[in-house]
């Protein structure tokens, strides 16, 4: 009598996204942006997955999502929510950032901001709302972006869970790298909900951080004219 072979499990996209970022070497820390080593379709798949898990997070939670009207389709919902938008910036690629040569040669203090920017804190996933201040010495030969570009910038890095200290360091990097100013400073202030909403609830703490990097590390001067011009 021959032996009934079983179906084979289809491998679940996640852990092929994650067998291919080991096998790069690569890390995939909650802050960390992985759309290179995502290949076409697989985003829908993954939407998929997540939505199973969140419907079985649900269902330990004992919430009946059958016939409650306000939690049917919440599990697809939650998952749209985590891969489209608030964690958008682990799975999308950098937004494209128009670049100008600086012809004129300007070499004068540039402000950006305040930018309104959306994060999670990697520890709760609870929000983290806030605005940053982005300062710009140029050169002449620093890459200018257009201004719309730092607030995509901006919301790409934050689209992640993580923590503020951490998200300040990578956006003023990727600004440094893409630019490369004589300085660069961030600003960042921001309320953090796992302080609001959970354990001690006091909703006045916020946080504020700073990265300075060339002239704004080494000027005193430039350092105070911009932190006395920005508005927080």
């Amino acid at each position: 009598m021959p032996t009934e072979l079983k179906p084979i499990a289809p491998v679940p996209v996640s852990q092929r996204i994650r067998e291919r970022l080991m096998a790069a070497k690569v890390r995939f820390h909650a802050n960390d942006n992985i759309a290179a080593y995502i290949e076409p379709g697989e985003l829908e798949q993954l939407l998929d997955e997540v939505t199973v898990k969140m419907q079985g997070v649900l269902e330990s939670l004992v919430i009946d999502t059958q016939n409650d009207h306000n939690s049917i389709d919440t599990g697809r919902r939650v998952a749209k929510m985590f891969i489209n938008e608030v964690f958008n910036g682990r799975y999308a690629p950098a937004p494209p950032v128009t670049e100008f040569p600086n012809v004129s040669g300007l070499n004068e203090l540039m402000i950006i901001g305040p930018i309104t920017v959306r994060s999670a804190c990697s520890h709760h996933l609870c929000p983290v709302i806030g605005k940053v201040w982005i300062g710009v010495m140029p050169n002449e030969h620093s890459n200018l972006i257009g201004l719309s570009k730092y607030a995509r910038i901006a919301s790409w890095v934050m689209s992640r869970p993580q923590i503020q200290e951490e998200a300040v360091v990578q956006l003023a990097d990727y600004l440094q790298e893409r630019m490369q100013p004589d300085g660069l400073a961030v600003v960042m202030e921001a309320d953090h909900f796992c302080m609001q909403w959970r354990g001690v609830k006091d909703m006045d703490s916020k946080m504020i951080n700073s990265v300075m990097h060339g002239s704004f590390l080494k000027d005193p001067s430039l350092r105070r004219e911009f932190l006395s011009l920005i508005k927080r």
